[in-house]
């Protein structure tokens, strides 16, 4: 995507021992780079999301682990590494998805050649990526193709929740990806940007790259979607998940659960855009399964921003000694999903037909 005249992917590897990210914790007040120059900076910049969301986060993986191919001296410091990259976010699967495939990789190598098989990989995992989320936004301009005809302006109103843009994954992003293959198709479409509390993803992030990208959008607060949904507002709920069991339960941003339901009592249809990467084929009861990051208390109980005279502030907006629970994420039970967005097709979040979809990469069930 580009950022004034200029194409960027969310992490590269610009030379030899250095990864480079855009500091997505600095936007939308300043457009940052960060170089990375150890794995230890990787996992920091992962567990303080200076890069965020299901893709991005792989494949910063798995540039971190081209750094760990070069530093570590064995197979033991290799696989501890790879132990702290994992535990940094626990809920997105593709984190772990990246850093094992490395893992599986070097493995069967000498320790000389790591360094270059390492780096090689990474490069394929973010070029997958980018290429998986390019046809989700094929595929997904089908859907909003048909709303489009059948309305008499052919505008056609999303809601989406926190941040699956091109800033969540390499490019493209995932429930952002048929938006923009709708502008650029000539299709009329409206964002509705959930802001997302409390790290404020959607209003900071999202709406910064549709603004980037000429979308027409708004942001809401949070709970504003079912109203919109009650009064005819939103055509369609496409949002992007961290993780996706066997069945189609979804895990994503807390406060997804909350819009599926008012989706489902309105009749509004309920998608969820990934890639396969994003797929846990081990697991098939999501609520019960899935692993739910709880955050530092100061994520919610402070803001930061710039003031009116354009200075960045932090400042509290919860009383002194208030307890706070900072749930990441929550879970979308399969039965509220319309469908699953994916590089292969729109499937039904059933497990018959998503394990026949992606037979060659889904595993028994517990393995």
């Amino acid at each position: 995507m580009k950022v004034g005249d200029q194409a960027y992917r969310t992490v590269w590897m610009p030379q030899e021992g250095i990864v480079s990210i855009i500091d997505q914790r600095k936007l939308p007040w300043a457009f940052e780079c960060l170089d990375l120059k150890s794995s230890a900076e990787v996992a920091e910049a992962i567990r303080d999301m200076a890069v965020r969301g299901a893709g991005c986060i792989g494949a910063t993986a798995g540039y971190g682990m081209a750094l760990a191919a070069r530093e570590a001296e064995s197979l033991e410091r290799l696989e501890v590494f790879a132990a702290h990259l994992i535990a940094t976010r626990p809920t997105a699967v593709n984190l772990a998805w990246a850093v094992n495939r490395q893992l599986k990789l070097l493995k069967a190598l000498p320790r000389e050649a790591w360094a270059s098989a390492a780096k090689v990989e990474a490069a394929k995992i973010a070029d997958e990526d980018a290429a998986a989320c390019e046809q989700i936004g094929q595929h997904g301009l089908v859907l909003l193709s048909e709303i489009s005809r059948r309305k008499a302006d052919g505008v056609v109103n999303v809601l989406t929740h926190c941040n699956a843009g091109w800033l969540a994954f390499v490019d493209h992003g995932s429930a952002t990806a048929p938006v923009y293959a709708a502008m650029a198709a000539g299709l009329k479409v409206h964002v509705w940007v959930d802001e997302t509390r409390p790290r404020s993803q959607g209003a900071r992030l999202t709406a910064w790259e549709l603004a980037q990208a000429g979308v027409p959008h708004t942001v809401i607060p949070d709970n504003t979607g079912g109203h919109l949904m009650q009064h005819g507002l939103v055509d369609i709920v496409i949002t992007g998940a961290d993780r996706v069991t066997r069945r189609g339960d979804a895990a994503n941003k807390i406060g997804t659960y909350l819009k599926a339901l008012a989706a489902r009592d309105n009749g509004v249809p309920f998608y969820v855009a990934l890639p396969s990467s994003t797929f846990d084929w081990s697991i098939t009861d999501g609520v019960a399964e899935i692993e739910i990051e709880q955050r530092s208390a100061a994520e919610v109980s402070w803001v930061d921003g710039p003031d009116a005279e354009g200075i960045l502030r932090n400042v509290r907006i919860t009383p002194e000694g208030s307890p706070v629970a900072n749930y990441g994420f929550d879970v979308t039970p399969s039965r509220l999903v319309t469908g699953l967005i994916t590089e292969r097709g729109v499937f039904p979040a059933e497990e018959a037909a998503l394990v026949v979809a992606f037979s060659d990469v889904a595993q028994p069930c517990g393995r």
